[in-house]
């Protein structure tokens, strides 16, 4: 039972964290909130120099020239990667609901999977020491 709590404490963690993050910084924010298909999200899709927005998510090459300082000299090879993820959750027909499947529920399961194994395989060796 204890190393089932654990599992579930390490699947949660990275959650938690990342909506309490989320609503500390709602009450930040003091721009007009970015609406799309009727959903409000919590960041605003002004230009802002200073920090990202959704117009880096819909303007990349705005982020690209504001935001990224240290990544420029791998463009070549972080471009692939990031439009290839992009056009393939766009090949499927619903970007948005491809993107929940795969970047939410199936690329964190998969590394709690793993993490998971790892944890049992560690546990095997320190009983066998």
């Amino acid at each position: 039972m204890k190393r089932n709590t654990i599992y579930i404490v390490i699947l949660m963690f990275p959650f938690l964290i990342m909506i309490l993050i989320n609503e500390i910084v709602r009450a930040k924010i003091i721009e007009k909130p970015y609406v799309y298909q009727g959903i409000t999200s919590i960041n605003s899709s002004a230009k802002n120099s200073d920090r990202c927005t959704w117009i880096c998510h819909n303007n990349t090459t705005f982020c690209k020239v504001k935001h990224v300082k240290y990544l420029k000299p791998y463009y070549r090879h972080t471009d692939v990667m990031y439009f290839g993820v992009i056009n393939a959750l766009k090949g499927t027909g619903s970007y948005q609901l491809a993107n929940i499947i795969f970047l939410i529920i199936l690329l964190p399961g998969f590394i709690w999977l793993f993490l998971i194994k790892a944890i049992n395989i560690q546990s095997i060796i320190n009983k066998s020491k």
